[in-house]
């Protein structure tokens, strides 16, 4: 009976996973001038053609790409696609780009690229559903900065947000990880690592409506930074979800953290 009961569960899981699909696209980005990849995964039921899904916009970090997701994790997100029933986009951030529309280098203007014309391209190619409250977006290390940097300046695009693991104190990283190349260094341009930097411009957003959801590895390279945004968040009373786990810097934490930013998600769009 036991056997039997497995064989069915394995049959089922597998349908589950099965019924979900990745596609790879290319977005143009007008203002980069280029062709840049993505990755989409859509849940299973997506065939009805007569829903509309909510899209959780998921991030890599320093060094990655837009795959590095559906690499490291292939079967898990899509079961998790599908269980959450919702979009999950994978978009490329470049090898360094933080995510900004860097103020000293107009050739990386990822911040458009994300925001606008990935959201665009995917509300005009998907059948999704056109708006904040539906949308999320979170991402590990530089794309769990990116995720919230981009989330606080366009609440109108981004009605939640998370970080694993993310870089949120620009500070803690100085000439490491290409930021310097991004935002300038840190004596002539010292005002931008202050303005560019999550840990102090969330000073600005006390109200803001985003709902925040960030986490860190106790023994993350990235664990101060994260203490001093959720001490900070606390002082200024702004609403957020913010967990420590045992964990690393690494896949083995973020395909667990994952789980869990994704089910946090699934709860803020069926409100």
């Amino acid at each position: 009976m036991k056997k039997i009961t497995l064989l069915i569960f394995t049959t089922l899981f597998s349908f589950v996973v099965s019924a979900t699909n990745v596609d790879t696209v290319i977005i143009f980005s007008s203002g980069m001038h280029q062709s840049i990849k993505a990755v989409i995964i859509t849940p299973g039921n997506y065939k009805n053609k007569a829903v509309r899904f909510p899209v959780v916009y998921l991030l890599h970090g320093y060094s990655g790409k837009y795959s590095d997701w559906i690499i490291k994790m292939p079967e898990g997100l899509k079961a998790l696609a599908d269980e959450n029933k919702m979009i999950i986009v994978c978009p490329d951030g470049g090898f360094s780009s933080w995510y900004f529309d860097s103020p000293v280098d107009t050739t990386f203007r990822y911040e458009t690229y994300e925001a606008t014309e990935v959201v665009n391209y995917i509300d005009k190619n998907y059948r999704t559903i056109t708006d904040a409250a539906h949308r999320a977006i979170t991402g590990l290390s530089m794309g769990g900065h990116g995720a919230l940097f981009l989330a606080l300046r366009h609440p109108d695009i981004f009605g939640a947000a998370g970080s694993m693991s993310g870089g949120v104190d620009l500070s803690e990283s100085r000439n490491r990880f290409d930021i310097m190349k991004r935002i300038g260094d840190t004596t002539l341009n010292a005002q931008n690592w202050h303005d560019y930097s999550v840990v102090n411009v969330i000073e600005h957003y006390a109200t803001t409506p985003v709902k925040i959801i960030f986490d860190c590895g106790i023994n993350d390279i990235f664990i101060k930074g994260n203490r001093l945004l959720n001490k900070k968040m606390l002082e200024l009373k702004i609403p957020h979800e913010y967990t420590e786990r045992p964990g690393e810097h690494n896949w083995e934490y973020w395909k667990n953290a994952v789980v869990f930013q994704l089910y946090y998600f699934k709860k803020f769009f069926n409100k």
